[in-house]
């Protein structure tokens, strides 16, 4: 699997304009960044945890 160039970039935002229109992808991104941020934070707890078990 290689990386995607521009021309693939291109094709997906022209996707999710049309699936979600123009309106709705800041917050579809926000709802992502949200996401995503709680999943490290998550995933950060966890090490902090196991590591304290440890000890």
């Amino acid at each position: 699997m290689g990386s995607l160039g521009a021309p693939e970039i291109i094709l997906i935002v022209v996707a999710l304009v049309l699936l979600f229109g123009a309106k709705k992808i800041p917050e579809l991104m926000r709802s992502i960044g949200t996401g995503i941020k709680e999943l490290k934070k998550a995933t950060t707890d966890e090490d902090v945890d196991i590591a304290d078990k440890k000890e």
